[in-house]
């Protein structure tokens, strides 16, 4: 079912995939158009790593828990697991390198912040994560059914709310916000999950930063500030602040060489499309 549909959208028709749907909003909330079943929940992958962080920040506002206090392991801190760089193996909660010399994309880190942030709420952390974030935007199809990292399921729908939400906050204070899609540990370099060693390989709090990363997942237009992630089960959602919009897309196929083709075009058809029409 479409709504209001940008005609970009429906390119996903398209994709190598047995399901997709895709959606794009303003920061005032504003639906500018969607595309496929947007009520389909589908496992969300590593755009789950979003969603957990918001409720980190959540914590950090609350006063549960500091971004510099200690966190994972030894001389690493909640800023540390948000950005990537405590040292932690991808998906091993072994140390690989010293807090803050690199970018060391894990799953074990959020895993880990997780852990500490349900110590600190005495609650588990799916639990906070809906008190904090789900459920005060009216994300009813969304839960967490294991790893902060990469157990969420949601839908299109859900996720243009979350995105609405990061670009006009409510539930945070917005400089909180600009924290989060500011680069952490500036310079430092790295591997992006399928897309190979980037240098320097920006990452905010919880969110991937575009800058001038090459390949990447976005388009040509994107704009350097871009933020956002995509997860391995062939799932993205990006906000762009200068063009002042978000899209999230959920399939139910893995991620692969499919994505990286189709992707960029995609986003680029949907920026042009939203500049044009003003």
């Amino acid at each position: 079912m479409s709504l209001n549909s940008l005609t970009s959208l429906a390119s996903i028709e398209k994709w190598p995939v047995p399901t997709a749907a895709a959606g794009v909003v303003r920061a005032d909330g504003t639906v500018l158009g969607t595309h496929g079943p947007v009520g389909h929940r589908f496992p969300l992958a590593s755009v789950t790593k979003p969603l957990a962080a918001y409720a980190a920040l959540v914590a950090y506002e609350e006063g549960a828990i500091e971004l510099d206090e200690p966190a994972g392991p030894p001389g690493s801190t909640v800023r540390h697991l948000l950005a990537h760089t405590s040292g932690l193996a991808f998906d091993e909660h072994r140390v690989t390198a010293p807090p803050g010399e690199r970018r060391l994309y894990s799953n074990a880190g959020f895993e880990q912040l997780g852990d500490h942030i349900a110590k600190a709420a005495d609650m588990p952390f799916a639990e906070y994560l809906r008190q904090a974030v789900l459920e005060p935007l009216g994300m009813t199809s969304t839960t967490l059914e294991g790893s902060p990292a990469k157990d969420g399921v949601s839908t299109v729908a859900d996720l243009l709310r979350f995105a609405a939400e990061v670009q006009a906050p409510r539930l945070l204070d917005p400089r909180t916000v600009a924290e989060a899609m500011s680069v952490q540990y500036p310079g430092t370099k790295g591997v992006l999950p399928g897309y190979g060693h980037q240098n320097p390989n920006d990452w905010g709090l919880g969110f991937e930063i575009r800058n001038a990363k090459s390949p990447h997942w976005t388009g040509s237009s994107s704009s350097p500030r871009t933020f956002g992630h995509f997860g391995q089960s062939g799932t993205f959602l990006w906000i762009d602040p200068d063009a002042g919009v978000a899209c999230a897309a959920l399939t139910d196929r893995a991620f692969g060489p499919w994505a990286i083709e189709a992707w960029p075009v995609f986003t680029d058809a949907v920026l042009g499309e939203v500049r044009s029409s003003g």
